[in-house]
């Protein structure tokens, strides 16, 4: 019976996240429309901030108002975690997705993207990520503000782009649907639309957090290992907001905000929880924390690499990083640490 409860709640974890993203991502492209924006800027900076901020206050509480080196580290992981989980699972399941949508005759297997949008993101981040790493190396905290300062910089200018950026035609895709809220109404107001997306975000929040309990529980019941429920279930619960907003996207043809979503939620935790991790740590990360890291710059890279070269993603190809995230997790459960 207590297997059957915790099962329930899991099941209603995912279709309370699923109508928070329906109202969140609805939202957020009438925000755009009201705005006059483009689809890249509502998706990696929008999309991408308003579902990553929950999870970043978890870095800023443990770090700031913690005790303890545990808390630090809890700090430290949460930060680190969510630009792995972003290059090395999120990206590749939206590449397997489009593959599955295609087959299933929904859409095409190509991504419509910008890929001069694409490329923006990824080398943000990839610098961003870059500088991280040489602050781990340099145990100089002078050096870790002066970083943690341009880091800040960086993600403004990295706003400045996407707000002044313009739509090209044939980029987006997707009639856009009445707002959730007021469906006989061809221009709702700013106040009805800040209202479904902070709706839709709480859902997002709380479904989240109910996939954690879920979870939890049920790792208990059956024994799992923490191991396993810390490398896998945790940070996929932190990510399930990004990824069901891309998800959702991907189905409806609106590439661009998809992945936007994912590319602009890295350049974000790449610059700002990294920023917040330099100015209250001392940024000492062990072998596993850097192992993250690597991997992480090791996929965008490659990701990088795709675009430039061909000018395009080939899902299957984007699907590959995904072994970068499956190696890490078996070696970590092989070795125990």
């Amino acid at each position: 019976m207590t297997i059957l409860f915790y099962v329930g709640l899991f099941v209603a974890s995912v279709v309370i996240t699923l109508a928070g993203c329906h109202l969140f991502t609805n939202g957020i492209e009438w925000l755009g429309k009201r705005l006059n924006i483009s689809e890249g800027a509502v998706g990696s900076v929008f999309a991408a901030v308003g579902t990553t901020l929950p999870e970043t206050s978890i870095p800023i509480i443990a770090i700031f108002f913690g005790a303890g080196r545990e808390q630090m580290e809890v700090g430290l992981g949460a930060i680190l975690g969510a630009p792995f989980m972003l290059s090395t699972l999120v990206l590749p399941i939206l590449a397997l997705l489009l593959l599955l949508y295609a087959k299933l005759g929904k859409r095409t297997a190509t991504f419509k993207l910008n890929y001069g949008e694409v490329r923006v993101d990824i080398s943000f981040f990839l610098i961003s990520y870059a500088l991280a790493l040489t602050c781990a190396v340099i145990p100089s905290k002078l050096f870790h503000v002066v970083v943690a300062a341009v880091l800040l910089g960086m993600y403004v200018y990295y706003m400045k782009l996407k707000f002044s950026a313009e739509d090209e035609e044939g980029e987006g895709g997707g009639e856009l649907e009445p707002l959730l809220f007021a469906r006989r109404s061809s221009r709702p107001s700013y106040l009805v639309i800040g209202a479904q997306g902070i709706v839709g975000l709480l859902g997002l929040v709380g479904g989240a957090h109910l996939f954690v309990t879920a979870a939890n529980s049920i790792s208990a019941e059956m024994q799992v290992s923490p191991l396993i429920l810390a490398l896998l279930i945790a940070p996929l619960a932190t990510e399930l907001p990004e990824m069901s907003n891309s998800f959702l996207w991907l189905y409806r043809k609106k590439d661009r905000l998809a992945v936007g979503n994912v590319t602009g939620a890295m350049v974000f935790q790449g610059s700002i929880p990294v920023s917040v991790g330099l100015l209250g740590t001392e940024w000492t990360l062990g072998t596993t924390a850097l192992a993250t890291m690597v991997l992480a710059v090791i996929a965008m890279s490659l990701s990088l690499l795709q675009a430039v070269w061909s000018g395009h993603w080939r899902p299957w190809l984007l699907s590959g990083s995904a072994l970068l995230y499956l190696g890490y997790t078996l070696f970590l459960y092989a070795h125990g640490s």
